[in-house]
């Protein structure tokens, strides 16, 4: 059984691939990719795969548009954090996930339940994507509770331009030139909505609405300009700046 996985943690991939050799050692993984771009760009070419294992949400978007882009009759496991609303589509509609975070057990479940649904995967994949569309679509833009003295503020994130940590401290900056402090992680807010966001490095989520254009830097890196005013340099490395531009392009 050839196996791959789109999953752009290493660290989360590397543990995917001890516990499926654990609970299948016959099984082999033949790749990792990290990005949507780098999926497509493999099952355009490598169509001998027997199983994949994806994660809904990438760096450069969610997981879904590469099975927009490549029409596959692969069966796809999904490993998700979404929470119970969200996993009742993939009941519905058929689909193997695993939740995470995950185990061997887990990952012996889901697997135990890829090997009882028959190839017409391709078609759970098209009402899945429907699904998900048409629930994301009737859904209100999602909200961070913000603090200010005594006030506990909801705060649209269509509304923010600007994630970033500063001092251990992260900040909203929304495009009305607001700025609050929240207690979640960034790492906690972009798995909230990373649909509209891009992770530049480690301190910056970018709202691709904020952004008025990006330049060469140094080394191959983007420099980006924001529609806000804001004096600190955000930098895309040369690594991330391929998978940005594609973001942007589709944003």
């Amino acid at each position: 059984m050839k196996i791959l996985i789109i999953e752009d943690e290493k660290v989360t991939a590397d543990d995917l691939v001890y516990c499926i050799k654990e609970v299948r050692p016959d099984f082999t993984v033949i790749k990792i990719v990290a990005s949507i771009r780098a999926a497509v760009d493999f099952l355009q070419t490598n169509p001998s795969i027997d199983l994949i294992f994806s994660d809904i949400q990438l760096n450069d978007g969610l997981s879904f548009e590469i099975f927009k882009t490549v029409q596959i009759d692969v069966p796809v496991i999904f490993c998700t954090a979404y929470d119970e609303y969200a996993l009742n589509a993939f009941d519905t509609n058929g689909i193997a996930y695993l939740q995470k975070p995950f185990s061997s057990e887990t990952i012996e479940k889901s697997i135990n339940k890829f090997e009882k649904l028959t190839k017409q995967n391709d078609n759970r994949l098209t009402k899945l994507l429907q699904y998900m569309e048409k629930s994301s679509m009737s859904k209100a833009s999602p909200s961070v509770l913000v603090y200010q003295a005594d006030k506990i503020i909801p705060v649209l994130l269509s509304d923010v331009a600007l994630i970033y940590l500063k001092n251990g401290i992260v900040k909203l900056h929304t495009f009305d030139n607001q700025i609050f402090v929240v207690t979640e992680t960034l790492d906690e807010l972009f798995k909230i909505n990373n649909s509209d966001f891009f992770r530049a490095n480690r301190q910056f989520l970018v709202h691709h609405k904020a952004i008025k254009n990006a330049s060469k830097y140094f080394n191959r890196k983007l420099s980006l300009h924001l529609h806000i005013p804001f004096e600190e340099k955000i930098i895309i490395s040369k690594e991330k700046a391929s998978t940005f531009l594609d973001w942007l392009a589709q944003s």
